[in-house]
């Protein structure tokens, strides 16, 4: 299985958009998509409360599915079901299953209410995607656990620790879909796992299949040129491979090791995972935008298909993404692209690359503007307009080139975004420049 995550915690991109793309994965080597919907998903009755304004209606989670089973895509939805809940837990309604009351970050296990909420969001879900054979349970970084009062008596009362806590709720998850859901296989990252004892793991009898995001972990093999980077960071982020930021290739492992005991308990199934990067967390601001990330995420599927970065790897994703070449060193492709969003690639290139810089070198190295329109002058409405004029006509041109820019750029993210994601990357990546630029026209006029 290589499976793509769409991770929409961020970005979440329109139903639209995913028509184009669905193809294109499928072209480059996907046959899996890990779909992480977290407040994307159309939540009902008791759980509406988690849904985004702009959440997939249930029309659109069966248009996914089908588009995705034209293209020969596998769909494995992906629910947190212990760290990574922030989505759930901002709510005031749920901050009483707060593992630490300050920190939204993951459940307090040992209150039956969360293990009521959890069955009430795997129903929804999974009722959703009867197709699946596959259901992702994340239980990964699952932060401040045993730093709650409840999980200190806990431990003190029975003697235990912070990983017979975690085996004890993710078993009674898994015992949960395997009543519910006879035949449904389940899968997990490794994370908190590897820090538990084998001892531990040992006395366990847990059927899922443990996926490691991390290159190299128990011996896997190293397919991806860009491994010993991701090696030398610890595997625990997506390496930031060429030609852009949005991207990374892991192997996942279907087990742990052998002496863990839980070998023995599982089905082995091979799997990659490639994900462009939208969004650390549900507080962080946007990382990268998918139509960005593409040329990364297709030399991750091609490395993958290849099993290693091949000529053959290398014509394949300029033959598909439509460039003439690409510079990996340099991080950039050469030539237009045709792929789905190729716009939106080269406009954020611009963005990048001259926004900031045409900008800075308007207002602070332009002499007649640093000696005769300085943030004094303007202040108090006083200028020569002598000196004005050496430098008016220049800063208008360069505010009318990136309003009109702006604009076209703004209606390509439209096409592919909803009005909240568009919102925010403006606000990130151009507001910060271009309303300097727009405040000194608004002066200087």
């Amino acid at each position: 299985m290589r499976l793509v995550h769409l991770d929409l915690k961020g970005a979440a991109p329109r139903v639209s958009y995913l028509e184009q793309v669905f193809p294109l994965l499928s072209q480059l080597g996907a046959n899996g998509i890990l779909i992480e919907y977290e407040d994307m998903f159309p939540f009902k009755e008791e759980l509406e409360i988690l849904k985004s304004p702009y959440a997939y209606s249930e029309e659109d989670i069966e248009r996914i599915q089908q588009l995705a089973e034209l293209h020969k895509l596998e769909v494995v939805p992906l629910v947190q079901t212990f760290g990574h809940v922030e989505f759930i837990l901002k709510h005031e309604k749920y901050q009483h299953l707060r593992e630490v009351e300050r920190f939204p970050n993951s459940f307090n296990p040992h209150i039956p209410d969360t293990l009521a909420l959890l069955k009430s969001i795997l129903s929804q879900v999974i009722e959703k995607h009867r197709r699946s054979t596959w259901i992702h349970i994340g239980a990964d970084e699952v932060f401040h656990l045993g730093e709650g009062m409840d999980s200190k008596n806990w431990m003190s009362y029975n003697k235990g620790d912070t990983g017979t806590i975690y085996l004890k709720h993710i078993k009674e998850v898994l015992g949960f879909i395997s009543t519910q859901y006879w035949g449904l296989q389940v899968l997990m990252w490794d994370d908190m796992l590897r820090k538990i004892s084998v001892g531990a793991l040992q006395g366990e009898r847990m059927g899922v299949t443990v996926v490691a995001p991390d290159l190299g972990s128990w011996q896997c093999p190293s397919v991806c040129p860009f491994w010993q980077g991701c090696r030398s960071q610890g595997g625990m982020r997506s390496p930031r491979c060429p030609p852009t930021t949005g991207a990374g290739v892991h192997i996942l492992v279907s087990a742990p090791p052998a002496e863990s005991g839980i070998a023995k308990h599982v089905s082995p199934v091979a799997m990659a995972w490639v994900a462009p990067l939208y969004r650390y967390d549900h507080y962080s601001v946007l990382c990268e935008l998918l139509p960005v990330s593409i040329p990364s995420l297709a030399i991750c599927l091609q490395t993958l298909v290849n099993g290693g970065f091949t000529e053959e790897t290398k014509r394949k994703v300029l033959e598909v993404l439509g460039f003439q070449g690409m510079q990996l060193e340099q991080s950039t492709c050469e030539g237009r692209g045709a792929f789905p969003g190729a716009e939106i690639y080269h406009m954020v290139e611009q963005v990048n690359g001259h926004l900031k810089e045409s900008i800075l070198k308007a207002l602070e190295e332009e002499s007649a503007v640093k000696g005769w329109f300085s943030p004094y002058h303007r202040k108090r409405l006083f200028a020569n307009p002598r000196n004005m004029e050496s430098f008016g006509s220049k800063v208008l041109k360069l505010h009318e080139d990136w309003e009109s820019f702006i604009h076209d750029l703004h209606a390509h993210l439209e096409r592919v975004y909803f009005p909240d994601t568009v919102e925010e990357w403006m606000e990130e990546n151009i507001n910060p420049y271009l309303d300097q630029l727009r405040d000194l026209v608004r002066d200087y006029q």
